[in-house]
């Protein structure tokens, strides 16, 4: 999302987020001056809402499915993805993640802000789910820090299958400290990428973020 956007869902959005659904923020403190990956639990499509809420008016992207759309829905996905500067992703297409992965790491090098859902898709029944690497690995080709956020609320307003969210001040937001990996950074840069090796660094880098995740959920 450009600067100009951001601005305005600050002004205009935030302050009706604020009165209609949001109960209680932490941790807003621990939000780095400098760019970061924002890492979430995903639990509901109001998640974009919340975590647009702790980025705001920032520039952010997000990273956005379109392999369940088809037709003119999908058109319009990608419309609204265009405009809010999020990045589509075909989950079904290895081309595509390699494709994301790429974009991911430029928008961080220009400074911008990444939100990605670590979990990959929404939980079914409001769980925290096993992560995937993505997070991982674009963290270790930038070594821009993570920030772990707790989302609690947004499953109850909005689960998977529901069209239309209730609408409850119910929802609370827990911002977690930066986190670096910077032993594990500079090891993996001797390190090929589809080695066991890399794998079992991505691998602790995500463990510890979905720790902090969960912690910040309790």
């Amino acid at each position: 999302m450009n600067r100009p956007l951001s601005w305005f869902c600050k002004i205009f959005l935030k302050p009706a987020i604020d009165r209609f659904l949001i109960k209680e923020v932490r941790g807003l403190n621990n939000i780095p001056k400098t760019n970061f990956i924002l890492a979430a639990n995903h639990q509901s499509h109001l998640d974009q809402i919340t975590t647009g809420y702790v980025c705001v008016p920032r520039r952010f992207h997000m990273i956005g499915q379109t392999d369940r759309y088809r037709g003119l829905t999908k058109f319009f996905l990608y419309f609204l993805y265009f405009i809010a500067g999020v990045i589509p992703i075909n989950r079904e297409s290895e081309e595509s993640r390699k494709r994301v992965l790429k974009e991911a790491v430029k928008v961080l090098k220009k400074g911008d802000i990444l939100i990605i859902y670590p979990e990959g898709t929404r939980s079914r029944t409001g769980e925290i789910q096993t992560a995937r690497f993505g997070a991982a690995k674009i963290y270790l080709k930038t070594g821009v820090p993570i920030l772990p956020l707790g989302i609690k609320g947004v499953f109850e307003l909005m689960p998977t299958g529901r069209a239309f969210p209730k609408i409850k001040k119910s929802v609370r937001i827990s911002v977690g400290k930066p986190l670096h990996f910077k032993e594990e950074f500079e090891k993996a840069k001797n390190l090929d990428c589809d080695s066991e090796e890399y794998k079992d660094i991505c691998k602790k880098i995500i463990d510890k973020v979905m720790e902090e995740i969960t912690k910040l959920t309790l």
